[in-house]
């Protein structure tokens, strides 16, 4: 297939039907309720869903992805592509074209300059962007006028849509975040709590693991949007909380990522004040394998950082057995039902990208106790396995939430019948997601074994996803603990193959080299252990009208759609 037609078809974009509205702000106040809780604005300071959803309702990128996957425009006029002119026939430079009388809400016109600011931003040394995979490849940014941007590639880039597309790499203002370069990124706490933004609503009143309050936008570029107000964004609880709220009481008017069993979530439901909606994507429940060692014992500084390798872990037969151990089937059939299928992948999704690997799926108890021993890790007197005088004890943690703390506690038991010991520890989602370089229980930093949480990629194409575990992405001090690949995952022919997979244009090659990454990283090394493809389940009120639940972007991707039903 050839380079131009995959582009095209990519962004053949199914149009978004208007919706009327009276005027803006008639439909008076709109409440959403995340279990966890946002504790910065900023998504360029945080890998967490909570923190970049919430700021999507503020600032927007030049593109996102619609609930099909298909990209759309926002900021910018149209999609480049090589047969308009956007995308150069070498596929070294991508052309944007900003909407014409774009302000800020703040009421400055948004440029061409602003969003080269948003690339240096992210790309400047020792800022720890949590998006830096989204720039690779950038070498420079040119604006020939205040509305045209060219991004020019080090190479071929034949998937030039990662920079300024999606939730997670937003355009945000030169003007308020000009002083916050580098390692002073993260003392700009009036710009990450409050960004000036282009999107339907501002930021009125933050309180960081907690509430947000905003109002609309009254310089968004859709006069008639957003219908509602103002908008009360809460955090903190726990799913089943936020399920209630919704669809038995009605307090609120939309919950996210109901992560509940089908029984209770039908039950809710039974409520008749709201209802599920539900869409499966790229979101997969995994386990993290940390590469490192998180030993308290160690300095600070050094702690899950290459310098010291796991001492138990750093054992592919150690990491292959605890996956062994496991069965995904019941797992599935707990805690998610139809809005789960056990995997293998990373990436399970889109089809043409997903590696048929289906062998972890079946539990083997036994062959994971022959591994072991193989491994040299014979059963004490209490049951638990040592080696060389060391206990094999694992330290486990996720974030605090129904179905997690059940399958921490069946995955407990599975791993104690082949002689692991688990000691097991729950952190709150607004702390575990929370980015914040000063906590020690951030998934980023993994001051533990093993950990368990989802997450997902936006778009259809995996290459920036993947991506994310070259060795330059851990996380560390000196990138203020920020960076994709957590586990410190390094391998030089995984990074070799990143490369590959940037200069590859032909549609069946990216996908048969994103398949060995998928690969490399989960089967032939576990080091990350997939468990469960997730559906993604929410649920909004039944007077609430406009949602299009979209997995590939942002839940909140069209909020300024949405309204009152009278």
């Amino acid at each position: 297939m050839k380079l131009k037609t995959i582009l095209m078809g990519a962004v053949a974009a199914m149009a978004i039907a208007p919706v009327a509205h009276a005027e803006r702000g008639s439909d008076g106040d709109v409440k959403i309720i995340y279990w966890q809780a946002p504790s910065i604005l900023n998504p360029y300071l945080s890998g967490g869903t909570k923190d970049i959803e919430a700021s999507s309702l503020i600032i927007e990128p030049l593109a996102r992805f619609d609930q099909t996957g298909a990209m759309v425009p926002y900021l910018a006029e149209e999609i480049p592509t090589v047969e308009n002119g956007g995308v150069s026939e070498d596929l070294t430079s991508i052309t944007w074209k900003l909407k014409e009388g774009l302000l800020w809400s703040d009421g400055t016109p948004v440029t061409s300059a602003d969003v080269k600011f948003t690339a240096e931003y992210c790309m400047a040394p020792d800022g720890g962007c949590a998006q830096s995979a989204k720039f690779d490849g950038v070498a420079s940014i040119d604006t020939p006028d205040e509305r045209t941007i060219v991004v020019n590639f080090s190479g071929p880039k034949p998937v030039p849509y990662a920079a300024f597309v999606g939730a997670q790499s937003p355009v945000i203002q030169a003007a308020q975040f000009k002083d916050c370069l580098g390692a002073k990124a993260q003392e700009c706490t009036a710009a990450n709590f409050g960004p000036i933004g282009t999107g339907p609503f501002v930021v009125t009143d933050f309180k960081p693991n907690d509430v947000i309050t905003m109002k609309a936008n009254e310089n968004y570029r859709d006069p008639a949007k957003p219908a509602f107000a103002t908008l009360t964004f809460k955090g903190g609880g726990d799913a089943a909380a936020a399920g209630r709220a919704v669809m038995e009481t009605g307090e609120y008017d939309y919950a996210w990522n109901l992560q509940l069993a089908p029984d209770v979530i039908a039950k809710m439901a039974e409520g008749g004040k709201g209802t599920p909606v539900s869409g499966f994507g790229t979101l997969v429940e995994r386990i993290e394998m940390n590469m490192t060692d998180p030993s308290p014992d160690l300095p600070e500084g050094e702690r899950s950082t290459a310098k010291h390798p796991h001492p138990i872990l750093s054992d592919f037969k150690v990491r292959k057995a605890l996956s062994m151990a496991i069965d995904r089937e019941l797992l599935v059939e707990i805690g998610y039902g139809q809005a789960g299928r056990a995997t293998c992948n990373l990436v399970p999704a889109p089809e043409l990208f997903a590696s048929d690997n289906t062998e972890c799926i079946a539990q083997d108890v036994e062959g994971a106790k022959a591994l072991l021993e193989e491994a040299g890790w014979t059963v004490g007197a209490d049951g638990i396995r040592e080696k060389d005088g060391k206990k094999l004890s694992l330290l486990f943690q996720s974030s605090t939430n129904a179905v997690r703390q059940d399958f921490q506690a069946l995955i407990k038991q599975w791993w104690s019948d082949v002689g692991v010991q688990t000691e097991l520890k729950n952190i709150d989602g607004s702390v575990f997601f929370g980015g914040d370089p000063a906590s020690p229980d951030t998934f980023q930093k993994f001051y533990a074994d093993v950990e368990m949480y989802a997450n997902n990629f936006d778009g259809t194409d995996p290459e920036q996803y993947l991506g994310q575990y070259t060795c330059e992405k851990a996380p560390r001090p000196e990138t203020q603990w920020q960076g994709e690949n957590i586990n410190r995952f390094c391998d030089p022919a995984y990074d070799e193959l990143v490369a590959e997979l940037g200069k590859t244009g032909e549609i069946t090659k990216r996908a048969e080299i994103a398949k060995k990454l998928n690969d490399m990283i989960t089967k032939d090394t576990m080091t990350i252990v997939p468990l469960v493809d997730r559906g993604r389940v929410s649920a909004h009120s039944t007077s609430l009208g406009g949602v299009v639940l979209n997995t590939w972007d942002s839940e909140l991707w069209n909020v300024a759609d949405w309204h009152r039903i009278k």
